[in-house]
């Protein structure tokens, strides 16, 4: 059977896999091959940018560009000569190694120092490389942007609802009011935090040979400084400098990067299924569209699928990428091959994520508020006004001003007149009598619209 997106066995490259073609330029084994080739090229580069100080007899340093042009050239072909090489090495490295090889020699001033192609390199030396730069990409490229548009979504939202009076369920029950937009504005400012937090965590990378120590370097080259070669040779890539490792990247950054999007997509779990429920509670009306169908035998069902759908993949998401944060981290003695599949999979975790991203920006886009019904709903519940009434009570002395107020509220249907007659018999001040009567509600939401003024003028 031919491999489509019909027959694909995983929906990430099926039902999913409009969402998630991005992905394939960096996560694919493709790219995980071009990825690995550029580090090596860069690597000889390096060296042969040092063949004075190394004593090599190299004259054409102004034919290092060509180079490039392997990989800037790279196509299926050349990686399925490599996956042909590797069939008889059974070791990747070492057939991409065998690759660069003879496309070099293809290059006849380069012949001389093809030896110094993978020099005392270890394979993690390249793969932990190609990983730091394949996260960097997909953090920077997709995922951010990604998680732009959802803040920016959010923040199109809570100004539009900025006024809009919400009857606020603590437990499920009637509480003090809020407004959507504050509401949206929570969301909004926790999502922004963890934003803030990926983009200044650091990408590591190492490039130090079998156990860390410079072993076969040194063996070659006793005088070199390798340390600073190396750090030079990373920090020339755009990522960071692990300069203290085994033999491979302790890949703390990974779990680092991973716990940031994982309580990101945490968050928006949250705001997932609040927004469920204000659908369920009818405070949002969904977009219509005639052709769609929301139940196979129910006619008039617009179910909330896009949320639900979010959901879901989150979960798929953050499962996968909690056993990297906890696996990821440990490693027996100096290396163990337990990583290596864990670590091929990281494309995976990342494209659950991403297809919940792109789920949850279909479902605001449909969402249509319902002022009459939140006001109607606001309306049924003037009991919750016993909260200004009994603090006001204890402002001006009076005593057990909660209990009388739980008296006549608690498990009772409570109307404007009730709220009203109690309040003429407090001894208050008139002022303040008129004050309260003036509270409904609509108008009983502190300072929840002010706040958001406060998020939209915080340029931090």
């Amino acid at each position: 059977m031919k491999l489509t997106s019909l027959t694909a066995i995983s929906p990430i490259d099926g039902r999913y896999s409009d969402v998630t073609v991005l992905l394939r330029n960096i996560f694919s084994e493709f790219s995980f091959f071009k990825y690995r080739l550029y580090v090596e090229i860069q690597w000889f580069k390096k060296i042969m940018s040092m063949s004075q100080t190394l004593k090599i007899n190299f004259f054409e340093h102004k034919k290092l560009f060509l180079l490039d042009e392997i990989i800037n050239n790279f196509n299926e072909n050349d990686a399925i000569c490599i996956k042909k090489i590797e069939k008889k090495t059974n070791h990747d490295i070492k057939a991409l190694e065998y690759f660069l090889k003879k496309q070099v020699l293809k290059l006849d001033f380069f012949e001389s120092v093809s030896e110094f192609i993978h020099f005392g390199c270890t394979s993690e030396d390249i793969n932990n490389i190609a990983y730091a730069l394949m996260l960097k990409d997909a953090r920077d490229q997709i995922i951010l942007p990604l998680w732009y548009d959802i803040i920016h979504a959010l923040k199109k939202m809570m100004i539009q609802h900025q006024y809009v009076s919400l009857l606020s369920l603590t437990h499920g029950q009637p509480a003090t009011p809020s407004t959507m937009g504050k509401e949206i504005a929570n969301f909004y400012y926790r999502m922004k935090r963890q934003y803030k937090k990926l983009k200044k965590i650091e990408i590591l990378a190492k490039m130090n040979g079998t156990t860390g120590n410079y072993n076969a370097h040194l063996a070659a080259y006793p005088n070199i400084n390798w340390h600073t070669i190396s750090k030079e040779f990373v920090t020339s890539l755009g990522i960071n400098w692990n300069p203290y490792t085994t033999q491979i990247e302790p890949h703390d950054y990974i779990a680092e990067l991973f716990s940031c999007v994982c309580l990101f997509n945490t968050i928006l779990i949250n705001f997932n299924r609040d927004i469920w429920g204000y659908i369920s509670l009818d405070y949002f009306h969904q977009k219509l569209k005639d052709c769609e169908i929301g139940s196979s035998i129910m006619p008039h069902k617009v179910n909330p699928i896009d949320f639900e759908n979010s959901e879901g993949n989150l979960g798929l998401s953050n499962a996968l990428m909690n056993h990297m944060i906890m696996k990821l981290p440990i490693s027996r003695w100096q290396r163990d091959l337990s990583d290596s599949t864990v670590l091929r999979n990281l494309g995976v975790a990342i494209s659950y994520s991403i297809i919940s991203y792109h789920s949850v920006l279909l479902g605001v886009n449909k969402l249509r508020i319902n002022k009459d019904r939140i006001l109607e709903m606001l309306n049924q519940h003037w009991s919750i006004l016993s909260e200004p009434i009994q603090t006001v009570m204890r402002r001006y002395g009076i005593k057990n001003g909660y209990e009388k107020l739980k008296e006549i509220t608690r498990g009772k249907k409570i109307d404007k007149s009730i709220i009203h007659d109690f309040i003429s018999q407090l001894n208050i001040p008139e002022n303040e009598k008129i004050r309260l009567q003036n509270i409904n509600p609509e108008n009983y939401i502190g300072n929840a619209s002010q706040t958001i003024n406060e998020m939209i003028n915080d340029i931090n």
